[in-house]
């Protein structure tokens, strides 16, 4: 059965939320979650279709955001990245927030939060000298959101970070390997400017003796060189 659509403008405190996740949590879904690499330690088994629109319910609040997270409950963290307040969002909580990394999911949403809460120098080149696996994929997670939203941004920014991206092609951890070939290939879509350098060393790691840079670098190229990004790449320029 679909979970019931909550009330608009419903005002809830952090245990009115964890009895709404409880309520309509599904077994059937953790074990879905699990086959996709989620940690389900600590869930209730209730989808994001069913979280981002609670999410819009529940509104912005950085105090209640904080408390979802202490709970360490998977959906609870996940609403709380879904509405806390990105300008209140410090360093400081997010370097705090990735030491309790435990899963990709959890990873990929904080680094959108991270990235509109404007951290993307403080924390990218921080995040991918650390050595823990998740710390590390948030840098790059981080990365691949930027080069899609921060449309603004100076693409000489992005191309700055190219070899920060080549620095860590050879680190094998499966979660890592993947955000790393994420933001290369996403900073390769941003437009043409970026497309080239990107493009560029996408070819210099296929070619690569390393076994994770040339997996990287041979998907890169697959996806930069497909007719129909080149098109629109070429259609965003005119």
């Amino acid at each position: 059965m679909a979970p019931r659509r909550p009330p608009e403008n419903a005002d809830y405190a952090v245990p009115d939320i964890l009895a709404w996740l409880e309520a309509h949590g599904s077994a059937d879904n953790i074990a879905g979650m699990a086959r996709f690499g989620i940690h389900t330690g600590n869930a209730y088994g209730v989808g994001n279709t069913a979280l981002r629109p609670f999410s819009r319910t529940l509104g912005r609040n950085h105090e209640r955001a904080l408390d979802l997270w202490q709970t360490g409950n998977r959906e609870a963290r996940i609403l709380a990245l879904f509405t806390d307040e990105p300008a209140r969002v410090s360093p400081t909580q997010a370097r705090t927030m990735a030491g309790a990394f435990n899963s990709w999911e959890i990873v990929d949403h904080a680094a959108d939060l991270f990235v509109d809460a404007g951290h993307l120098d403080d924390l990218v080149p921080e995040f991918a000298n650390d050595e823990r696996e998740f710390v590390r994929r948030t840098a790059f997670a981080m990365l691949a959101w930027a080069a899609v939203h921060l449309k603004k941004r100076d693409d000489a920014d992005f191309i700055a970070f190219l070899p920060l991206i080549e620095q860590h092609t050879t680190d094998p951890r499966n979660f890592v390997k993947k955000a790393v070939n994420w933001a290369l290939r996403q900073i390769g879509k941003r437009n043409l400017t970026c497309h080239a350098p990107a493009l560029a060393l996408a070819e210099k790691l296929a070619a690569s003796d390393n076994k994770t840079a040339r997996w990287i670098g041979k998907d890169a190229v697959r996806e930069l060189t497909n007719d129909k990004i080149l098109k629109r790449l070429a259609s965003k320029q005119r």
